[in-house]
């Protein structure tokens, strides 16, 4: 049925809402001025990109559609084993494994039938296929992109640019293309590698990570002026501008999984007994049922250790949004966190778990993936669709909140989701 409804997300990949200012993101400063600026807004757990793509996408906390991390557990014929949901690969490998990849419908699904959905993502692969990871809509990523029922974009309709802000510029170009082709999708998603991939490469607050927020602002402002003209044309375009999570930064690092070996919880750094799946600044732990005994001991260990923030299992899991009593999800740990400042005068440092297979250090730079405050700092702009007062508002959001509020935008049903829509501003008065 035509519609002149539209919604159109934009992900400033984790810009946290303190770095927000005139200075360093005009375009985002004068959008707040103009429409609703949600000074409530959290992420979910682990706080990492592709889990909270997958939180996005289908209104739904993690227990409920089963992306747990940037790196997650499966149980496989011989035990358990870490896998990088990063990899392009990883989709079948889950689907092979389970006989399914979400366990709940996307927004990309939602709207098939009414107008359709498209994604266009420059952060890793992982995150871009799981906003829709079973072809009902469009998803563009220079790993691989595909049309509705996974049908292959190649050659000048795939998108192939590289990881960064150049990349995002000329992303953000084919988007607003997009935006304006006749068939233009009702959903719409721009997801920004910017400043995370600076974030992760340099000191928060740096001069290279403010010129990164300063390249995602400039991209949020080219789609603003395609908004404006799509607009005058007659469309009732929904604007929602935010992030995923926050950033803060890394003092110190730690293999989770050779703590273990030393303390004599888990046989060996490659042994399926207790297997570490590491997130940033949050790992989750897995425990065969052959080594179910050892859960006590782990919990006690863990809650001993320096880098250790807090430690979840059992009820505890499932208040953190994350499934209950499953060997692939035994035992969640937040690393610690702190609200030291570093050289640049940016709050919020944490410890990492690392990440053997990457072998990476970020020591001294931003990482993710847990509970500190100014990683659960997102931001959330929503202008158009009857938000418009120029107001701070008070009101709890969650990334699952997204997916219901664009649904309501275009009268579709989205009464099967964890969140809910944002009030409007009769609703809220």
């Amino acid at each position: 049925m035509e519609s002149n409804k539209r919604c159109i997300l934009i992900i400033c990949d984790s810009l946290r809402r303190d770095l927000i200012n005139e200075a360093t993101a005009p375009t985002l400063a004068r959008l707040a001025a103009k429409g609703h600026w949600y000074a409530n807004v959290r992420g979910v757990f682990p706080s990492t990109t592709r889990t909270s793509s997958s939180s996005i996408a289908t209104g739904c906390l993690p227990a409920r559609h089963g992306l747990l991390g940037n790196t997650m557990l499966l149980e496989e014929p011989g035990g358990l084993r870490c896998h990088s949901v990063g990899d392009p690969a990883f989709r079948e490998r889950l689907r092979a494994l389970t006989g399914r990849t979400l366990h709940v419908p996307t927004l990309a699904e939602h709207v098939s039938a009414h107008g359709g959905a498209c994604i266009m993502s420059n952060v890793s692969a992982g995150a871009a296929y799981f906003h829709d990871p079973d072809g009902h809509g469009e998803v563009y990523h220079r790993a691989g992109s595909y049309g509705p029922g996974g049908v292959p974009y190649t050659g000048a309709r795939g998108l192939e640019i590289a990881s960064g802000a150049q990349g995002d510029a000329a992303m953000t170009e084919r988007f607003c293309a997009r935006l304006q082709a006749p068939d233009a999708p009702a959903v719409a998603t721009l997801w920004l590698s910017e400043p995370d991939h600076t974030g992760h490469a340099h000191a928060l607050g740096s001069p290279a990570h403010l010129a990164a927020i300063g390249h995602a602002d400039a991209c949020v402002a080219r789609v603003l002026r395609t908004v404006a003209a799509l607009r005058e044309a007659g469309q009732d375009t929904l604007v929602m501008v935010g992030s995923d999570h926050g950033m803060e930064t890394v003092v110190g690092e730690i293999d989770v999984g050779q703590n273990l070996v030393a303390a004599g919880l888990k046989a060996a750094a490659g042994s399926r007994d207790v297997v570490v799946a590491p997130n940033g600044s949050a790992c989750i732990v897995g425990v065969s049922a052959a080594a179910r005994d050892r859960v006590p001991a782990l919990l006690e260990h863990l809650a001993r250790q320096p880098w250790c923030g807090a430690v979840f299992h059992g009820e505890a899991l499932s208040n953190l949004g994350l499934p209950a009593g499953t060997i692939t999800c035994t035992i969640a740990v937040a690393m610690r966190h702190a609200d030291d400042a570093n050289a640049h005068g940016v709050r919020g440092s944490t410890w990492i778990a690392t990440d053997p297979a990457e072998g990476k250090s970020y020591d001294g730079h931003g990482q993710h993936g847990g509970l500190g405050g100014f990683e659960q700092s997102p931001f959330l702009i929503v202008e158009g669709g009857g938000y418009a007062d120029g107001r701070i508002h008070p009101h709890p959001v969650s990334l699952i909140d997204y997916a219901p509020t664009m649904l309501r935008h275009l009268g579709l049903p989205h009464g099967d989701m964890d969140g809910t829509p944002l009030p409007l501003p009769a609703e809220a008065a």
